[in-house]
């Protein structure tokens, strides 16, 4: 048995063609993120630069990648508009309301399902997963009529029950994921100890979920915060109940739209939910990962 240039060189030349397709795929996946990250962040952009130019330059036919002259007069004349205040207000209490809810259901139907066995335990998350899956632009009409059926037009309480709806299903998923990867015998252990089973819950499972938490709240947060449709639909009379999405529509007069005022208040509008997200992002992936890993 011989071991000559052709086969060293047949060996060299596998070893190449193992090293380097890894090296151009990870360039094309490199080039596809960064394509993708261009293309979502493009509007974001517009959107800020828009903000900061006067409304000369904005009906200019001239495209401008930056703002030739920069101004803050749009973000006053968002600011001074009427009800700002008020509809920022709105949306908050609308929003916390909402994923405040939601996490407080949800903990106890995940609890419920994870970590007990009952008859129907598997088709009550299958009707999870159905909820979550519908289009919620769909039952826009029926909502409508049955809030206007039950005098419960033009309120906030129901855009907040409406968002809860909507951000459960979400909720129960993941938090059933994330306390299903928790092993129960930190609870039984706790027990043994003389802890009764809601103590358990309270001091050892609980601060465990805690990335899990924020995760479903952040998702709650930006549905309830973004959401347009259902916030249209039902505040018609009572102006004063609408929420800023409704509130972006307002800088439209009979001479058209005031582009840089919509975009200095969509920036502005913008900003809680970038904070909030910020300020989680720590946890978020965390609580992604633990709550699709088992279950």
């Amino acid at each position: 048995m011989s071991t000559g240039p052709l086969t060293i060189a047949s060996t060299r030349r596998g070893v190449g063609a193992v090293t380097r397709p890894p090296v151009r795929r990870r360039l094309l996946l490199n080039s596809a993120a960064c394509l993708t990250i261009a293309v979502c962040l493009f509007p974001v952009y517009w959107m800020i630069t828009t903000a900061f130019k006067p409304s000369r330059d904005i009906q200019s036919g001239t495209p401008q990648l930056l703002p030739y002259t920069w101004t803050l007069k749009h973000f006053r004349t968002a600011v001074a508009a009427d009800g700002f205040a008020l509809f920022w207000r709105n949306s908050l209490l609308v929003t916390a309301g909402a994923v405040l809810l939601a996490l407080a259901v949800a903990l106890g139907a995940s609890f419920a399902v994870a970590r007990m066995r009952w008859r129907g335990r598997r088709q009550f998350m299958l009707l999870v997963f159905i909820a979550q899956m519908a289009p919620w632009e769909a039952l826009i009409i029926p909502v409508y009529i049955i809030s206007r059926d039950t005098g419960m037009l033009d309120r906030l309480p129901t855009l907040t029950l409406v968002y809860f709806m909507m951000t459960l299903p979400f909720t129960i998923v993941v938090l059933r994921g994330f306390i299903a990867a928790i092993p129960p015998e930190l609870e039984e252990a706790a027990q043994v100890d003389g802890c009764t089973r809601r103590h358990a819950f309270r001091h050892i499972t609980f601060p465990l979920l805690a990335p899990g938490l924020m995760a479903t709240s952040l998702f709650g947060y930006i549905t309830a915060w973004n959401e347009f449709a259902y916030a249209n639909f039902l505040i018609i009379k009572q102006q004063d109940s609408r929420t800023l999405p409704v509130w972006l529509s307002s800088f439209q007069n009979v001479f058209g739209t005031d582009w840089g005022a919509t975009m200095a208040a969509s920036t502005l509008f913008a900003l809680p939910a970038l904070a909030v997200f910020l300020l989680l992002q720590r946890h978020v992936t965390a609580g992604f990962a633990a709550g699709a890993v088992k279950g």
